[in-house]
């Protein structure tokens, strides 16, 4: 699989529109900043991101499926 770098708008796009995790760009941006965001390259002054690391980051920030609002 070849690798593809994206921008954080089309990084924002991919969590919300293809994984339906509503995500903005800004909030991408203040992650870069505080941290607890997804992995980032720089080129240059950008940060680029890879659909892969997006998903992997996504599914470490799911919760278990869960049966009630009570389960644990």
């Amino acid at each position: 699989m070849e690798k593809r770098y994206i921008n954080r708008e089309e990084a924002a796009l991919y969590l919300t529109n293809t994984l339906g995790l509503e995500v903005s760009k800004n909030t991408l941006q203040k992650w870069v900043t505080v941290g607890g965001g997804p992995a980032y390259s720089r080129f240059g002054k950008r940060a680029v991101y890879t659909t892969q690391d997006l998903i992997e980051w996504a599914e470490r920030k799911l919760s278990k499926p869960r049966l009630s609002s009570t389960s644990s």
